[in-house]
Order: structure tokens, then sequence, then C-alpha cells
């Protein structure tokens, strides 16, 4: 990073010789660091750092992302420049450098700004030959990652909460992560998202930002009263929270299992979900749909699991909310660590659907991987 600093440095100094601009320069990164002092020394003194760690974090990727693109254009020129015993820096190489910083800086405003509430709908038709006749058009409309505590913007989440209300779908599905860190995070919203409807209801199940674990508590007792709290939410908003258990969805005489886990999560996240506690009084022959929060319970159990599970839904990842969506390609820094990270999937028959995400968390923003509304249309194939 202070390399791309340098670089980027060098190119004003080239196109520019004003002191002011040039100190300006390096006292806004200095700016930047000292509020990550603070914000340390809150945290150390129980404080709560409120939204500016968000901020903060904002600020350094719109000041130092941009560099990054630019830097290897002038570490090239530096380069050329060693073997040609060091001449003055090519203007035209600055005056490049400066555009395309300019342009990832304006792209990542962009997401800061319209990005977060640029909800997007996505549309998939899934046929399965054991559904039962009565669900043949059956819809499900699926959110995850509301994170409440990052929203700042009424207007923005009612747009959404209302995209997802013309839906019209059967069923509402929430798979994790209603707020960041404490309860209190959702009491703003309560009202906007009672206001979400479906004519078979509304379930949900916990992500791992809903157990407090990312927050310090004054004692253990907190930490539990607050859960309680969370959960007492759900119901404030219309939605049955499911805590590794199942529930029948009827219809016209046919019916589909709807099984709920808790959070569980490969490497160091909490494992609360037991699929086979959730599981155990679905029969064999039940057509199934999971919740679970995180996409790497999949491949690590419920693609093994002793009963059929014809499709899970998951969130957690957010498409890291960066990456490409063009024409069919799609590439995010997060595929890296998860390779179920959006969108459709499928092994054995069996099928996981990964939302992007409805909120934003740490970058308060979304670029190229927009926030998602998924509408599920299940079909006798």
């Amino acid at each position: 990073m202070d390399t791309c600093r340098y670089l980027f440095f060098h190119a004003i100094a080239t196109l520019t010789s004003n002191q002011f601009i040039l100190w300006g320069y390096w006292l806004f990164d200095l700016l930047i660091a000292l509020g990550f002092a603070v914000v340390i020394r809150q945290r150390r003194t129980n404080r709560p750092p409120g939204n500016s760690i968000a901020w903060l974090m904002a600020l350094t990727l719109l000041v130092f992302v941009p560099k990054i693109f630019a830097s290897p254009l002038l570490l090239l020129e530096d380069i050329i420049r060693a073997f040609r015993h060091f001449p003055p820096h090519s203007i035209w190489v600055s005056e490049l450098a400066v555009l395309i910083t300019a342009f990832v800086f304006l792209s990542l405003l962009y997401g800061m700004t319209g990005g977060r509430h640029r909800y997007k709908v996505h549309r998939l038709t899934l046929k399965f030959p054991d559904l039962p006749n009565a669900f043949d058009g059956f819809t499900i409309t699926q959110l995850s990652d509301i994170h409440a505590g990052s929203f700042t913007s009424k207007k923005g989440v009612e747009k959404g909460v209302s995209l997802v209300n013309e839906q019209n779908s059967d069923l509402i599905l929430f798979t994790g992560d209603l707020v960041n860190n404490v309860a209190s995070e959702m009491d703003p919203w309560i009202d906007t998202f009672a206001k979400l409807k479906a004519p078979f209801g509304k379930y949900s199940v916990l992500g791992n930002h809903d157990y407090g674990d990312y927050t310090r508590w004054e004692s253990e007792a907190a930490q539990a009263a607050n859960l309680v709290r969370l959960k007492k939410v759900h119901k404030e908003i219309g939605f049955k929270l499911l805590l590794n258990d199942a529930v029948q969805v009827k219809k016209d005489g046919g019916s589909i299992a709807l099984i709920g886990v808790e959070n569980w999560g490969k490497g160091g996240f909490h494992k609360y979900g037991s699929l086979t506690k959730a599981a155990a009084n679905v029969t064999d022959d039940e057509f199934k749909i999971l919740m679970s929060h995180d996409p790497s319970h999949w491949e690590a159990k419920t693609l093994e699991h002793d009963k059929h599970i014809n499709l899970s839904l998951a969130g957690h990842t957010h498409g890291m909310q960066f990456g490409i969506e063009l024409f069919g390609f799609q590439w995010s820094p997060v595929k890296y660590v998860y390779p179920q990270w959006a969108g459709l999937y499928e092994k054995k028959g069996k099928y996981l659907y990964v939302n992007r995400g409805f909120g934003f968390l740490g970058f308060k923003g979304r670029l190229g991987i927009w926030p998602e509304i998924t509408v599920i249309t299940l079909k006798k194939g």
C-alpha cells in the first residue's frame, strides 16, 4: 500500500508543484490513520464506535483502492526509467494514471451512493420430479443478509421492501443476518419489514452476525438477552424463526418440508446448526427445502446427509459486494474463499442457491454485485 501511495504521489508531483496539493495528499492519509487510532482506543475502553468504523473503511477504500489500479502503470514506467538512467517522469503517463484513478474513484463513490440500494431481482425456475403436484408453479422469494445496522436511507430500504412485495410470491424466506451485532439495530426498521407479505407465510433462520459474537458484552447474560430480543424482532416483523426445526407448508392437499438450521460455517465460524436435529421429524419421501445461512454447510453436511435435500438456500457471502457480472461471466474475490458464492449450484440432483444479500456490511455500498431479491418458481419436472 505504501508503494502505491509513493508511486501516485510522484505522478501528482509531475503534474503540479502546488505545495497545498502536495501537502494535502499526505495530510489526508494522516487524518485517516488518526481516525483508526481513535476507534481502536474507543474499543479498548469499551466505548461503542458507532458507524465510525464503516465510514473510515469507506474513506480508506476511496483513497487507496483507486491508487492500486494505477500503480502497475506507474511501476512499469519506473522500471523503464531505470534502464534509461532515470529521466523525468512522463507527463502523459502521469495523466493516464490520474484518469484511471478518477474512474475507479467515481465507480466506488457510485457504489457507496446509488449502488447500495440498486436492488436486482434474480428469477429462476427449478424443476423437480418429486415435487408435489399442488406446488407446481409455487413461487418463493428469498432474502438474505439484511444487516439493518448499516442502513441510513429509509427511502432506499422501503424501495427494496416494495420491490419484494411486487413479486407476489407465495412464500418469503429469509436466510439470516438480520443485524450486524445487536438487536436494537432493527428498531428503526421493524415497521418497514413488517410490510412484507406472502400468503403462505414468512420464515427465517439466524446468520453468524445475529448471535452478537462480534461485539463486546458486559456479561454473557447481556449477550443472551440480546439474542432473546432478536428472536422477538423476527416475530414482530412477521417471520417464523426456525431454530434447528422444520415445518410443513401445505397447499391443496399437498405439502413440502421447510427446514431451518441455525448458523453453521466452516473454518472459524460457530457451528450452532444441526441438520440432523432439524430434519429429525421430516420423512424421507417429503420434498425438502433447507434454509442454512452459510453456503459452506451445503458441501460439508447437506450433500451427504441421509435425507435428500432437494433445494438449499443460503447467503452470507454478499458476493463480497464487489465484482463483475456481465453476459454470463461472474467474478468476485470471494470466489477464492467460497466455491459457492452467488447464484445456482447443482450436485447429485440437489440444488443450492446463494443469495447476494439485501444489505451491506463493512464497505458501505456495492459495486457490480448488486443487492438481491431472488424469486424461485418450483415446477414439476
